[in-house]
């Protein structure tokens, strides 16, 4: 299966998003861009790839290791970005991401001792993913727009291993289904 370690919005933060990604979305140009469903909006702390089922098991047990050894944090959404000449476009995060970052590399050193092979360590980069492109598109004015976001700042208190089932059907604009496969509060608390 195909899986990932995340963390998760609340409700009312992917709320305060939508509003702003439906401002965006009537910008000129936005037809160009593939928007990301709101059920899909969630920070990557490391992405695994495809998983064979045996080895959920060891992932799992070593993600709620994880968990329990870090601390709830605060985060909040904030301003936004664009990687690879806008064929992402991404909401920013603002509170204390560096613990989102430690967050992000003990998911990937859990992944690794539970044997999958995680490629070259790349250095973490704190983005949700609102929009993407095949080819290269100017996203400047979005990218400006988003710079004056802030959501408000909610506590990060799980860490959840998310299933990504991509869509099959051919349809455009089908949205993957994402799913969680465990949940992890932070600090050991619940």
């Amino acid at each position: 299966m195909r899986l990932f370690a995340a963390v998760l919005p609340p409700e009312d933060v992917v709320l305060e998003l939508a509003a702003e990604v439906a401002a965006l979305r009537k910008l000129p140009g936005a037809d160009a861009l593939r928007w990301t469903g709101r059920p899909g909006w969630h920070f990557t702390l490391a992405f695994y790839g495809e998983v064979d089922d045996d080895v959920v098991p060891e992932l799992s047990a070593r993600l709620a290791r994880v968990a329990h050894r870090t601390a709830p944090f605060a985060l909040a959404l904030r301003g936004g970005g664009q990687f690879g000449h806008g064929r992402a476009l991404w909401a920013g995060a603002d509170g204390e991401t560096a613990a989102l970052r430690l967050l992000a590399e003990r998911a990937e050193a859990a992944a690794r001792k539970a044997g999958l092979d995680m490629g070259e360590h790349r250095r973490y980069k704190a983005h949700l993913t609102l929009a993407r492109s095949r080819d290269a598109v100017d996203v400047r004015r979005y990218v400006e727009t988003l710079d004056a976001f802030a959501g408000r700042t909610w506590t990060v208190g799980e860490l959840v291993l998310v299933r990504s089932n991509l869509p099959r059907s051919g349809t455009p604009g089908e949205q993957p289904r994402y799913d969680p496969v465990g949940r992890w509060a932070l600090g050991g608390a619940g």
